[in-house]
């Protein structure tokens, strides 16, 4: 591996809290264990940039995985190892349940094939997700051959375990410290890195994807669906990465699992981890009937109600799937929420709980040249910074800053405030650090694209409810409306119904005797100094007509066209984009003239039109 800027710079800045991510894929497959608990070892022995006591770690993590982690096949030996030394320490997802029969608590543990085994009442206590699906832990086994003697004995005991998980207060502020070395992108790439991805080989818009996907570890409550082809990695961060995250397969659990167990009292799911995803979501059902309205009811309130009590929690809830399709023929034959099951695929009022639709067919097909070779955050250290970052807010920070557009209904103002908020805090840690009006545009348009998302597909079902879906959105107080489309529902030689950008539009040229009709967009910017100028080369003779028309009509009737403006204060940059066979450009002085306008008024014209003629 050949260390780069940001290794060096994440070194200096992280010092004791890095990994090298190709240290991790050593492990991999050799050890039944998620990335994080072989992370949480190499994160203790190994983060250095020092060859030699990396060298000496990776000895140490190899033996302890060696003598705690339990292969296929060793089930037998561990528990011989147990019985002859008395005890036996070992690495294993642990979980428990109470048997009333014997009124106490029994424990399983999987890799052994074991689930009776006997587990103190103080360690169930003090660790109650042992009842609501467990979590990795270093187990300590201990055998008693008097009680194997016994008719029905349960000699195998767990006295005492370690959650794979850090506990350190100040793991936030260590990240939000470290932070301050970095720039937006440099931090944005590290981030990355840390979750185990180059981000060299993704582009931008796939960065963003995959940022984007870890908003539910940083933001309370947040409701997100990411449906796209296999083999993208969607389940891959809350599986992997976190312990604080709980991956249901195969979509299926239970009211009592998911909620609260009446029988006992005991909180579920939603109220042990900060994300519980649910994988291959066209598969989810509950073992009751109003098992999707229960957690429909909490994806709206954060509260549900069971028996006489309602309960608060704050775990986000992750939907994702696959696509038997690519995207522009679901669309043809249904909508984007298609691939849901039959209770939830129609249901608006459903759809209208989920604040963000992330494009997973955005994201190429992993391999291994995806995955970092490079420095990156143990991930133990940034999941539990990242479950301290859930108690923060950054929308204080940008009060005023942004307004939204019409369009945007209560939910969806509460949607993409959540979202701009997650990306937010992922980006700015550190609270006291200024953030950007770029950071702060990128996370708005984001956050709109991915709720608009969800609008378009109530669109498609309730037309005359949901029917204007033209996000947008102005920074500062004399900013420029924007307008904000999912690129799935555009395209480049299409004329939608948004609006274009302030000064660009629509045209079409009449043509003339050599030539057909064209379709063309013209588009203009505006700055400081005077005059009109033409990007063409070369430029065509009639579309510089049609320009110099209109440049006159504008200085010649600027006051009833653009009011207090002085366009000859101007200076406008004008470019002609053909879409079809025609190049010329003739009579086109109109469009030119209202493109003008629009560039030195700064608003945009109504969606859906088409202009001609001079």
């Amino acid at each position: 591996m050949k260390f780069d800027e940001l290794d060096a710079l994440a070194a200096k800045a992280f010092d004791g809290y890095i990994v090298r991510k190709d240290l991790v894929r050593r492990f991999k497959g050799q050890y039944p264990v998620p990335t994080y608990v072989v992370e949480f070892l190499l994160g203790r022995y190994c983060a250095s940039v020092n060859e030699a006591e990396i060298e000496e770690g990776l000895r140490i993590v190899e033996f302890q995985m060696r003598e705690r982690a339990v292969r296929p096949g060793e089930e037998e030996l561990f528990k011989s190892r147990a019985r002859e030394r008395g005890s036996v320490k070992l690495i294993d997802l642990v979980s428990a349940r109470l048997d009333p029969r014997t009124d106490s608590y029994l424990a399983t543990l999987p890799s052994l094939r074991l689930n009776d085994v006997r587990i103190d009442d103080s360690l169930v206590a003090a660790h109650e997700r042992l009842l609501t699906g467990g979590f990795y832990a270093e187990v300590t086994l201990e055998y008693d051959p008097q009680i194997a003697q016994e008719k029905f004995g349960r000699p195998f005991a767990i006295v005492a375990l370690r959650p794979i998980q850090l506990s350190k207060r100040s793991a936030l502020e260590d990240l939000a410290r470290g932070r301050e070395a970095f720039t937006t992108e440099q931090w944005k790439r590290f981030l990355l890195r840390s979750v185990g991805f180059e981000p060299d080989r993704f582009s931008p818009r796939a960065q963003d994807i995959l940022l984007l996907r870890m908003v539910p570890f940083v933001e309370r409550n947040y409701n997100m669906v990411e449906l796209g082809p296999r083999g993208t990695g969607k389940s891959h961060l809350f599986q992997q990465i976190s312990p604080y995250s709980h991956l249901v397969s195969g979509g299926k659990t239970t009211v009592a699992r998911m909620f609260v167990d009446l029988s006992t009292g005991r909180r579920g799911l939603v109220a042990q981890y900060d994300v519980v995803c649910f994988d291959e979501i066209s598969g989810i059902s509950f073992d009751q009937k109003d098992g999707v309205n229960i957690m429909k009811g909490y994806m709206e309130s954060g509260e549900f109600s069971r028996g006489r009590e309602s309960i608060r929690a704050s775990g986000s809830i992750v939907l994702v799937g696959n696509f038997e399709v690519d995207v522009e023929h679901q669309q043809r034959v249904s909508h984007l929420f298609g691939p849901l099951p039959p209770e939830m695929r129609n249901d608006t009022a459903f759809m209208d709980r989920i604040h963000a639709y992330l494009p997973g067919w955005d994201v190429p097909k992993l391999d291994a040249s995806h995955f970092t070779d490079h420095f990156g955050l143990v991930s133990d250290f940034l999941s539990e910074a990242w479950t301290q970052l859930r108690n923060e807010n950054r929308l204080q920070e940008i009060q005023g800053r942004v307004r939204y557009g019409s369009a945007l209904s209560g939910r969806d103002v509460t949607a993409v405030n959540k979202t701009v908020n997650g990306l937010l805090k992922l980006l700015y840690p550190n609270r006291n650090m200024p953030i950007s009006d770029e950071d702060l545009e990128w996370a708005v348009r984001l956050a709109l694209e991915c709720r608009r998302r969800v609008k378009e597909q109530q669109k498609r079902i309730g037309p005359a409810e949901f029917r204007n879906t033209h996000f947008s959105y102005v920074l500062s107080q004399e900013g420029v409306e924007k307008f904000v489309t999912t690129p799935e529902l555009q395209s480049e030689g299409t004329i939608g119904s948004d609006p274009l950008p302030p000064g660009q539009v629509w045209a079409i040229s009449p043509g003339g005797l050599d030539e057909h009709p064209g379709l063309y967009r013209i588009e203009v910017n505006e700055g400081p100094g005077s005059g009109v100028k033409i990007i063409n080369v070369p430029v065509p003779g009639p579309f510089r007509e049609s320009v110099t028309t209109a440049q006159q009509n504008l200085y010649s009737r600027a006051r009833e066209l653009v009011g207090d403006r002085d366009p000859r204060q101007h200076e406008f940059t004008v470019q002609l984009r053909a879409f079809d066979t025609s190049r010329t450009g003739a009579g086109l002085g109109l469009p030119v003239l209202l493109a003008l306008c629009s560039a030195l008024l700064g608003k945009s014209l109504k969606g859906g039109l088409s202009l001609s003629a001079d």
